[in-house]
C-alpha cells in the first residue's frame, strides 16, 4: 500500500458527518504554483500592466510579506489596474483561466483527499488569501461547502482597486476558519487541515489533523517538531525535461510506425480493416511501451468483446485516452470526434484512415448527417462505435456531463452499451500538457447495458444511470491505484 493510501485509510477511519471539517489552503498546497500568476500573465499580455506598474508589484513582493497588513498593501497595488471595472469582469476572466491554465496545475494526490472526505460527508472547506475570483471556479469544480478568500471592495457593481477588510492571510486565515466553525458548529479538535505556506502555521494549529504538504522551510521545520504529517506531492507543470521530450516522441514514433506499418500491409493486401486493425492495437501497443506507460485492466476485460457490436463510451480525460482506447478495443471498431481531432499530429491520420466521423460543434444538422454512416455500420457492417459523453476532455478528474449523442446511436443500431473508465490518465498526461510521464493507467470495463427497451422518452434517464455507473466506479476504484507521492510523519 502506498503512503498516500496510507493517509486515506486514516481519512476513511476518522468520524463521518459534516461537523468535520477538511480546510484546505488553495495556492501551493491544491495546486501547484500560484493562482495569481495567470492574472498578472493574461495582463501582460493584453497590455493591461505596464512595466511601471510591474515593477510596483515586484518591488511590494520583494520588501517581504510577513503580516496581513503588509499583504493588504501588496494586493492592494496589485488590484490599482483594476479599479473602475466591473467585477462581472474578473469573475469571467477568472473561469477562463481557471478552464484553460490553473486546473491543471491541480495536485492529483489532493485530488484524491478531497474526493475522500467527501464520502466521509466532510465539509469541504477552500481558505486562500486569494480572491474570490480565483477561489470561485475552483469551489464549484471540487463541490466544496465553503470557500474563504479575501474579499474585494465592490461600490456600484465596480471594484475600488481595494479590500474590503483584512486580507486572509497567515492569522487571519486561522481567524476566519475559526469564525466559520463557530458559525457551523462544528468543532476544530476534529477538522483536518492542509497546507504548504510558512505563513499558515496559525491555520494548521487551529485544526486538530494539521498536514503539512510540500512544505515551505519554516513550515517544514514546525511540522518536524510537532510531528505533524508531512505530504509530498510529484512536481506537476514547469518546462519539460529531455526525458519527457524524448518519451513522446516516442509515443507519436510508436504510434507513426503501426500506421505506417498498418498501411502498407493494408495496400498489398487491398484492405482497409486490416490497414486500420494493424495501425490501431499494435501502433499503441509500440508507443505506450516506448513511452513508459502501462495500461492494466483491473475489472472487466471480457466486457471489451463480449458485446460486440457495440457503443463503447468512455470518460475523457486526456490526449491520451485515444491510444489507450485504441490498445483495448484492437479491431473492427471506429469512432466519432470533434473536427478539430482531425488535425492532431498522427492521431488525426489514424482517425481518418479507421473512417471516424468528424463533427463540427453547434451544427445539429451537419452532426445528424455525420453519424449516420456510423451508425450504418454498427447495424450492417457489424462494427463498434466508440465515443465520449463528455464530449471534451474535463479540466479536472471530474467526471463531465453527458451529451446524448451515444445513448441516441445505441439505440438506433439497437446494439449494447458497453462503459470503459478511465483512471490516472490525467496524471500522466494532463489537459494542456504536451509531454507525457511514465506511470500507469487503470481501466475498469463495465458490463453491458441492455439498450432493447430505451425510447426517446427515456433517453435521459438512460444518461444519468450510465453516468451514474461511471461515477460509482471512480468513487469505489476496484484497486489500489498508482500515485506518486510520499507521506511522512
Amino acid at each position: 500500500m502506498t503512503a498516500l493510501e496510507d493517509w486515506l485509510a486514516r481519512i476513511h477511519g476518522s468520524e463521518r458527518g459534516a461537523h468535520v471539517i477538511a480546510a484546505l489552503d488553495y495556492d501551493g498546497t491544491l495546486i501547484e504554483g500560484f493562482s495569481a500568476k495567470p492574472l498578472y500573465d493574461h495582463r501582460l499580455k493584453h497590455l493591461e500592466m505596464g512595466p511601471l506598474e510591474l515593477a510596483r508589484v515586484l518591488l511590494a513582493a520583494a520588501g517581504g510579506i510577513s503580516t496581513p497588513e503588509e499583504f493588504a498593501k501588496f494586493l492592494d497595488i496589485s488590484l490599482e489596474a483594476w479599479r473602475g471595472r466591473p467585477e462581472e469582469e474578473l469573475a469571467d476572466l477568472g473561469r477562463r483561466l481557471f478552464k484553460h491554465v490553473t486546473a491543471s496545475r491541480l495536485r492529483p494526490e489532493m485530488w484524491r483527499i478531497v474526493q475522500a472526505h467527501r464520502r466521509m460527508g466532510h465539509t469541504i472547506v477552500l481558505a486562500s488569501s486569494a480572491t474570490r475570483y480565483q477561489l470561485d471556479p475552483v469551489v464549484e469544480e471540487l463541490d466544496a461547502q465553503h470557500g474563504l478568500c479575501t474579499a474585494l471592495e465592490i461600490e456600484d457593481g465596480l471594484l475600488t482597486g481595494r479590500t474590503a477588510g483584512p486580507a486572509l492571510w497567515g492569522p487571519e486565515k486561522a481567524s476566519g476558519l475559526e469564525a466559520l466553525a463557530r458559525a457551523t458548529g462544528a468543532d476544530l479538535a476534529d477538522a483536518f487541515g492542509y497546507s504548504n505556506g510558512d505563513e499558515d502555521v496559525p491555520f494548521l494549529d487551529a485544526v486538530g489533523v494539521p498536514v503539512s504538504v510540500n512544505p515551505e522551510s519554516d513550515l517544514e521545520r514546525t511540522a518536524e517538531e510537532r510531528d505533524w504529517p508531512i505530504l509530498r506531492c510529484a512536481p506537476r507543470g514547469g518546462r519539460p525535461g529531455v526525458r519527457d521530450v524524448v518519451r513522446t516522441a516516442a509515443l507519436y514514433g510508436g504510434m507513426g510506425a503501426g500506421a505506417c506499418v498498418g498501411f502498407g500491409v493494408g495496400v498489398l493486401r487491398r484492405s482497409r480493416s486490416v490497414a486500420v486493425d494493424l495501425a490501431s492495437g499494435p501502433g499503441a501497443d509500440l508507443g505506450l511501451a516506448l513511452s513508459s506507460i502501462d495500461v492494466d485492466v483491473v475489472q472487466g476485460a471480457e466486457h471489451l468483446w463480449s458485446a460486440r457490436p457495440c457503443v463503447f463510451v468512455f470518460n475523457h480525460q486526456s490526449k491520451l485516452d485515444v491510444p489507450i482506447m485504441m490498445k483495448l478495443l484492437r479491431s473492427s471498431y471506429t469512432g466519432v470526434a470533434k473536427a478539430q481531432a482531425k488535425h492532431i499530429p498522427v492521431f488525426g491520420q489514424v482517425f481518418q484512415l479507421a473512417g471516424v466521423a468528424f463533427v463540427e460543434r453547434g451544427d445539429t444538422d451537419q452532426a445528424k448527417r455525420a453519424l449516420e454512416p456510423a451508425v450504418a455500420k454498427v447495424r450492417e457492417e457489424r462494427v463498434s462505435l466508440v465515443l465520449s459523453p463528455e464530449g471534451t476532455r474535463s479540466v479536472t478528474p471530474r467526471l463531465g456531463p453527458f451529451k446524448k449523442g451515444a445513448f441516441h446511436i445505441a439505440m438506433q443500431a439497437e446494439v449494447p452499451m458497453v462503459p470503459v473508465v478511465i483512471r490516472n490518465a490525467y496524471e500522466v498526461m494532463w489537459r494542456g500538457a504536451q509531454t507525457v510521464r511514465p506511470g500507469r493507467v487503470e481501466v475498469a470495463v463495465l458490463p453491458p447495458v441492455d439498450t432493447a427497451d430505451w425510447s426517446v422518452k427515456t433517453i435521459e434517464d438512460h444518461v444519468a444511470e450510465v453516468r451514474g455507473m461511471f461515477l460509482e466506479t471512480l468513487d469505489n476504484w476496484p484497486t489500489e491505484a498508482f500515485v506518486a507521492v510520499e507521506v511522512a510523519s
